[in-house]
Formats: structure tokens, sequence, C-alpha cells
């Protein structure tokens, strides 16, 4: 099961030896795709009754903080690795300070395992550590580009690890509370990331598609939308920060549904149903204005069924955007054609269908068989990805170019 790889690459042997550390999305992307898989298989296995060794944090908050910190924190770091030499022109990061980085995140996953014997505030400390360092690699190279608005994606991963500094600062005994509060603020700078980033490129490379096919299309004008829809974001963040669960929290929730749900409608996504890898980034965006119309239901009506709304932003909105986002880059930063392979379809297919289930399957009925199947489906649609990216992101280019 492989994507396809470029005429000219196909005619060339495949390149040997091992490229994990030849840039930064390679060791990520493969942590997160991993811990995907292996973090929601312990967790499957505690609701079903398998007992956890004690560790520094309780199941369920282990459960929470791994999924955001470790899986979304992971992709997270692939993706500004590659995305700044992208900006700012620098060459990639690899060898042994990308080596380094890796390894502190591997560090903060180890200390934190159920059955780790580090204490709490040592494993806090320990897995607080790869986000700084992170943004300590690349801040160098975006100030030097002095572009102001490259500074955007790093301020959210800064709110990103302010989030988990929230939720660890409670277990390691900081302060009193802010394990909820962490947990949300993580989760909103995931997603307002999402706003961003997907603005960016899912009409870009769309429009893109659609002209190299020879069917050239254009955005409908809809002026004001697009930055009042990040603006929204960014005040779906503030408002759950110092005032969540309320009456504001469910309107601002519900007026960031409408803007992204008017943005989305501009980027011609019927046109690319043809193509997985990019009606994925549609479906991926489409999650977040249904995420926060639902979150919008249950705060302002207490609508039963929508209960379950922060999974569909976090496994819908965010997590199928990671999963769109690692294919796409892998395929073209290891010199293959940006042509989704049937398994990867199917995976994309599977993680979307996972999210519905988890957010409304409890409600609507179908108890611990709910949490199951969505399990099941997410372990699924990573698992395919590993078994087709990983080889990629293990080996040399397939065009033998450095990277």
């Amino acid at each position: 099961m492989t994507a396809h790889a470029s005429p000219a690459a196909a005619r060339r042997p495949a390149p040997a030896g091992l490229a994990l550390f030849a840039h930064g999305f390679r060791p990520f992307f493969l942590m997160a795709g991993l811990w995907a898989v292996l973090g929601m298989l312990v967790w499957v296995a505690a609701l079903h009754g398998a007992a956890l060794p004690a560790g520094p944090l309780p199941p369920a908050q282990w459960h929470a903080h791994e999924m955001i910190a470790g899986f979304i924190g992971a992709a997270i770091a692939g993706f500004l690795l590659t995305a700044v030499p992208n900006w700012t022109g620098r060459p990639g990061y690899g060898g042994a300070p990308l080596a380094l980085l890796a390894g502190l995140f591997v560090a903060a996953r180890l200390a934190l395992l159920p059955g780790s014997p580090v204490s709490p505030g040592a494993a806090a400390v320990v897995a607080l550590l790869p986000l700084p360092a992170l943004l300590l690699m690349v801040l160098p190279a975006l100030a030097k580009a002095r572009t102001p608005r490259l500074f955007g994606p790093p301020a959210l991963v800064l709110v990103f690890w302010a989030g988990d500094l929230l939720m660890l600062g409670e277990v390691a005994g900081w302060w009193a509370a802010g394990f909820a509060t962490g947990q949300m603020l993580s989760l909103n700078a995931a997603l307002a990331l999402v706003g961003l980033i997907g603005g960016r490129i899912v009409p870009s490379f769309t429009l893109n598609a659609l002209r190299k096919a020879g069917r050239p299309a254009e955005l409908r004008p809809l002026p004001g939308v697009d930055r009042g829809a990040m603006l929204a974001l960014l005040a779906v963040v503030v408002v759950d920060l110092l005032a969540p669960g309320g009456a504001l929290a469910g309107v601002v929730a519900g007026l960031a549904a409408l803007l992204t749900a008017l943005r989305l409608s501009r980027w011609h996504g019927l046109r690319t149903l043809g193509q997985p890898i990019l009606w994925v980034l549609h479906l991926a965006y489409l999650m977040v204005p249904l995420a926060l119309a639902t979150k919008a239901a249950w705060l302002l009506a207490e609508a039963p069924w929508a209960g379950g709304w922060l999974h569909l932003q976090a496994v819908g909105a965010i997590g199928l955007m990671i999963l769109a986002v690692m294919t796409r880059a892998t395929l073209g930063h290891t010199g293959r054609d940006l042509v989704a392979a049937p398994p990867v379809a199917v995976a994309y297919l599977l993680l979307a269908l996972a999210a519905p289930v988890r957010a409304f399957g409890p409600a609507l009925g179908a108890g611990p068989g709910a949490y199951a199947l969505a399990g099941a489906l997410w372990i699924a649609a990573f698992g395919l990805f590993l078994a087709v990216f990983a080889p990629m992101l293990l080996r040399p280019r397939a065009d033998g170019k450095p990277g």
C-alpha cells in the first residue's frame, strides 16, 4: 500500500538507508501516527476493564492530555518544522538538533505513561519542555524573515502550550485547578490553527489543482468573511478562557460557525470530489463549523444530542485536518505525486466517521458501544496511515533529493 510515486521516481531504484532525521516532518508525523494508535489502544483497553498501573496522571486525564499534547503536539511540531523553511527560505531542520527535539517529545510521553515511576511534578517539567524547545528552534528564522504574519502560527502554538501548562500544573500541585481550563485552551488554540492554516492552504491547493486540471475557478467575493471568521475563532479562544460554558460562549461559537461556513462555501469543495487528497481538506474544514454549531446548540439550548460537541471538534476538525495535512505534506516532501492511494482515502473516511460516532453515539443510546466503535475507527484510520506512510517517513526521498 503506497502512494503513487512520480514517473521519474518510479523509473529509478528506491534509495536505501534511513532518513528519519533528514527533515522535520519525518519523526514528528511518525510519532503522531504511532501515538494516535498506541495511546488510543491503551485508553480503549482501560474503558473495557483493563487495569492501568498508577502513574503521574489519572487514566482519564492521561487520555485527554496525551491526545492533545502527545498526538496534536507532535503533529504541530512536524507541521511547523516543515512550514518554516518554506516560509522563510532557510534549509530544512534535520540532524542532531531534530533528533534531540524528537527525544524530548518521547521523554515527555514516557514520563507521563501509566506505570511511570516519575513524580507528577518532575513528569510535568519533562512534559512541558518540548514545545518551548520547538519554538526556540524556529524563531530565529522567523525573526530574520521580518514578516509579522509568520508569527501567527507560533503565537497560537504558545497558547496551545499555555493550556498544557494549566493542565499539568494542576496535576503537579502548582495550583488547585486548571486541567479543564487548560484542556479547552489547548483544543481551542488547535482549532484556531486549523482555521488559520486551513484558510490559507485549502483554497490555494484547490484553485491550483483545478487550474492544473484545466478547470480554473475563482473565489467568490464575500468581503470581510475571511478576517471575520478568523477573528471569531480567536474570540472562541478568549471567551472560553474567561467565561466558559455560558450564553456568551454559545453566541460566539454560533457566530464563528456561521462565518467559517460562509468562508468554506467559497472554496469550490464540490469540484474536488474526485480527488481524495483535496476533498479531505474541505471535509476537515467543514468539521469546524459543525463542531461550533453543535457547541452553540449545547450551550444555548442544552440540546441532549449536542453534549459531545468537544469530540466533534477534537476528532473531526482537528484530527481529520492533521491526517489530511500529514498525508499531503509527506507525499510532497518525499518526492511523490499528490495522489492519495485507496487505503489513504479509506483512512480519511474512517476518521470522518469516528467523529460523529463519538460525539453523538452516547447521547443517542449507543452507550459503551459508541466509545468502542469510535476508538476502533480512529485506530484503523491511523493504522492505515502508518502502513502507507511509515516507510516514506523512514526512507530517503523517492526522487533522490535531500530532505
